[in-house]
């Protein structure tokens, strides 16, 4: 039967049962009506009114220790799917899963021309091309959430005078009427190691990510915080240098903790007994792993500065646990003198590293969009990112 994005209000019950079912996936009747408290007649009709509408549809049978045989359900056709876009440096990645987090497809498109515009035509090529992979096994797409590495405001803040970050969707918008949301990357990586890294079921923690830049992502009591404008966990913008006889530069401390101004130092203190300096943060941590001693003293400086880094972030939100990440941040040879730094200027808490690698931002875009697509569904507050309208 066709589907729709339009979907009637829906019973309590069915809306419980659809939740739990994006929640784990597919499940027999008897763990339905046992996880929520459901009677026998309550479960008949919730799975009629949604089995009606094509958002649940049986996927087997499963039969029990005693013998018995339970129908299995799971999400039907009307459920649809999302797609996760993380628009990085070199290459933009897509992934699409349904709303129970099935994976889909998985598409990476390297990044070969510059401009708004040709980043523009790029997205939507990488949209399309995952589109395609995903092909009849699933037709009705939700909801599009694509993480970009700026400051995505709900306000305008006068930060600097390129283009707003939502003119690289020009693209999708004028191809797409499925709603389209906008995210700032590190709060997208975030989102990611709540829902599937070193994050997950804590209600409050930081995500710091330290690479070529530097970002925070902030989720409390639940809820990712982005602030009054959209603009939180900046902390690049934090006042650095700052002391009696130097005065704060704009942005100071994200260049300093950068990893091209990280090389920089690297080059000019690089002992000329060790040989040629390493020319990339990847380069200076493997020499490090090798046992390089010039190497390991750039790491142990790094890894100083960035326990500095999380001090600060320790005092203002005490968050109990914050994750590592980023292509310098993640590396395990940091963590160690991480933690001693920060353990020196503040109280004891929980710093680890990321795990997800490179995929985070795109899970935490995922689930974003998962977010957006059963919040519409369910009639709910769907998750406080910005949507943009289609333009067609």
């Amino acid at each position: 039967m066709p589907v729709s994005t339009e979907t009637p209000s829906l019973m309590e019950s069915s809306r419980s049962v659809l939740r739990l079912l994006a929640l784990r996936g597919a499940v027999t009747r008897p763990q339905l009506g046992e996880s929520l408290q459901l009677s026998k007649p309550t479960m008949s009709a919730a799975i009629a009114e949604l089995s009606a509408l094509g958002l649940v549809q049986s996927t087997g049978s499963h039969k029990g220790a005693l013998g018995r045989t339970a129908t299995v359900y799971g999400l039907g056709p009307a459920a649809g799917y999302v797609i996760g876009v993380d628009v990085g440096a070199a290459q933009i990645r897509a992934a699409a899963q349904t709303l129970d987090g099935r994976q889909l497809a998985s598409i990476e498109t390297r990044i070969d021309r510059t401009g708004t515009d040709a980043m523009s035509a790029l997205i939507l090529d990488c949209v399309r091309s995952t589109i395609a992979a995903v092909g009849e096994r699933q037709k009705l797409l939700r909801t599009i959430a694509v993480a970009v590495p700026r400051v995505v405001a709900t306000h305008p803040l006068n930060l600097n005078k390129r283009r707003p970050p939502e003119a690289v969707l020009v693209g999708l918008r004028a191809a797409f009427e499925t709603p389209v949301l906008i995210e700032n990357n590190v709060n997208c990586a975030a989102l990611g190691e709540w829902r599937h890294g070193v994050a997950r079921n804590r209600t409050t923690f930081a995500f710091v990510q330290v690479g070529l830049r530097i970002g925070m992502g902030i989720v409390i009591n639940g809820q990712l915080y982005r602030g009054a404008n959209g603009a939180s966990g900046e902390v690049g913008r934090m006042p650095f240098p700052w002391s009696p006889d130097e005065t704060p530069e704009r942005e100071g401390l994200e260049t300093y903790l950068g990893s091209e101004a990280l090389m920089k130092r690297c080059e000019a203190d690089w002992p000329k007994s060790a040989g040629m300096p390493p020319l990339t943060a990847r380069d200076l941590f493997e020499l490090a792993e090798r046992g390089s001693e010039a190497a390991l003293a750039h790491v142990r400086r790094h890894a100083a500065d960035i326990g500095r880094l999380l001090a600060g972030v320790i005092g203002v939100l005490d968050p109990g646990l914050i994750v590592l990440g980023g292509g310098v941040g993640q590396n395990p040879l940091l963590l160690k003198e991480v933690r001693v730094a920060a353990r020196d200027l503040t109280w004891a808490t929980e710093i680890e590293a990321s795990g997800s690698g490179s995929a985070g931002t795109v899970m935490g875009a995922v689930q974003l969009a998962i977010d957006h697509g059963l919040g519409a569904i369910l009639g709910e507050a769907v998750h406080p990112s910005v949507a943009l309208p289609s333009l067609r």
